[in-house]
């Protein structure tokens, strides 16, 4: 379920351009980043590489001598619709590259190009390559080769998956929520690439990972001059993902004006560049998703009500890893699958263990586990010992081994069943009790439990539960001056 950017390394693109001097610059450039160069001057050559080579980038200039650049575009959408296009223009001719992105272009570049820009561009066209080239499957749709799977068999994925089915194929916006790690981008992805738009773009966003002071600019575009910097005209994702589908990742983050901007773009489909008077409109699918508590964000102010109430008509909840531990044998099955080359397995003690923690990365964090485990060691079968849990934490079997009376030294059979069941519960919530508190926490509990018992009376209550008065007091936080 890893969604990370691919690695560049290997990664072929395509430089199409009629002057030599710019291949040398790409030359240079690309082979930094480690990926693979193929050159063409026309964009007659540029489609017969294609065919012959394939490509996972097209870096393609809109003037081409006698070829039209935005001609090439269009045929090469239709015959590689998975494939990315960066447009490359002159200054002059802007608004070309504009109405390129309009007909599907992942995005352009004015010449010269700027290289922390150009590599931000090269990164993210190859990480849509990696998105749109691949399908995302669930349950028992089956394994395609290639295809990554949502996994788990547990009735609450069977619920997802249900929804995933349902809705895919249509126009609603979805809400997507869960804790972060559960795989909310392979569940938008799913939709995506079961979807009719599926051979346009899916532009993934994280609105928490832009500053503010960009992220309008970055949904919705800007005009020259409309603040410093804005050089020159952009686009932004809206108009790029023209006829494909955005993926608004942690929009709760949104900050309250984008969210006012969003909404009226919800409502109509309509938007306007920063600086710009032009009621524009774009056909895309939205896909949000979010680890907030909207519901809480709206209560406290931080998020507009009007704009959830838009977002929360279709939803999809991914539970958390530890609410789905029965999934947890299949999920170590499908990653070692995927990371190992060699033979490898877990003992049953090993599965038990992952099964009783808690996994507050959820599955993301059960995935690099895994993943690190094979990276050190590449065969072979993994027993408790060789799972890295953090410092001092205690993995123990789900059910408690039985207990001889001798061991616990006359301890009734019930108290121990007790103390068993309590010991699990504090486990599975481990995360709402503070952290090197649990002991201190059941100690107070009991002390105020005593306390009732003896109708307030403390020297009765610290008589029954064996302790002095005076730590009978301390647990309760009591002062020294108070009398019972």
């Amino acid at each position: 379920m890893n969604t990370e950017p691919p690695d560049p390394c290997g990664s072929i693109v395509l430089i199409v351009d009629d002057e030599k001097d710019v291949h040398y610059s790409f030359q240079r450039f690309l082979a930094s980043l480690g990926c693979r160069v193929d050159s063409a001057l026309s964009g007659e050559e540029a489609l017969a590489r294609l065919e012959r080579e394939g490509a996972d980038l097209v870096i393609l200039d809109v003037k081409l001598g006698g070829d039209d650049g935005l001609q090439v575009l269009r045929t090469m959408r239709e015959s590689h619709p998975h494939i990315p296009v960066i447009m490359m223009t002159a200054y002059g001719t802007t608004d070309t590259a504009i109405e390129a992105t309009r007909r599907g272009a992942y995005d352009y570049v004015i010449k010269p190009f700027d290289p922390p820009r150009m590599k931000e561009l090269v990164l993210g066209a190859l990480r849509a390559r990696h998105i749109m080239g691949g399908s995302v499957g669930w349950g028992d749709t089956g394994r395609n080769e290639g295809e990554e799977v949502i996994v788990g068999q547990s009735a609450a994925m069977q619920e997802v998956y249900k929804t995933i089915g349902r809705v895919a194929d249509s126009e609603a916006l979805v809400l997507i929520q869960g804790e972060s790690g559960t795989g909310k981008e392979l569940v938008a992805r799913a939709l995506y690439s079961h979807s009719h738009r599926k051979d346009r773009l899916f532009l993934p966003i994280n609105c928490a990972a832009l500053p503010e002071s960009l992220l309008e600019s970055e949904l919705f575009g800007h005009e020259k001059g409309s603040f410093t910097g804005a050089v020159e005209r952009r686009v932004g994702k809206f108009e790029q993902a023209e006829g494909g589908t955005i993926f608004l990742d942690e929009i709760g983050e949104l900050p309250m004006a984008t969210q006012a901007k969003l909404l009226r773009f919800l409502q109509d489909r309509s938007f306007q560049r920063i600086g710009g008077h032009q009621l524009l409109h774009a056909n895309v699918r939205i896909i949000a998703a979010t680890n907030k508590n909207l519901a809480e964000e709206v209560s406290a102010g931080r998020f507009r009500n009007d704009l959830y109430y838009r977002l929360k008509v279709l939803t999809i909840h991914i539970p958390p890893l530890r609410e789905r531990r029965e999934d947890i044998p299949a999920l170590v099955e499908y990653f070692t699958g995927r990371y190992s080359v060699s033979p490898v397995g877990f003992t049953a003690a090993a599965i038990e263990a992952l099964k009783n923690r808690n996994w507050p990365g959820n599955v993301r964090e059960l995935e690099n586990m895994i993943r690190r485990l094979i990276l050190l060691r590449r065969s072979g079968t993994f027993d408790v010992g060789d799972l890295e849990f953090p410092e001092g934490e205690i993995v123990l079997p789900s059910e408690p081994a039985p207990v001889s009376a001798q061991a616990d030294e006359g301890i009734p059979t019930d108290i121990s069943e007790a103390l068993d069941r309590l010991w699990r519960a504090i486990r599975d919530s481990r995360d709402r009790i503070p952290t090197g508190k649990t002991c201190l926490w059941i100690e107070e509990e009991l002390a105020k439990r005593a306390m009732q018992e003896t109708g307030g009376n403390q020297v009765r209550a610290a008589k029954r539960l064996g302790v002095s008065r005076n730590t009978l007091r301390q647990r309760l936080g009591l002062n020294r001056s108070s009398e019972s």
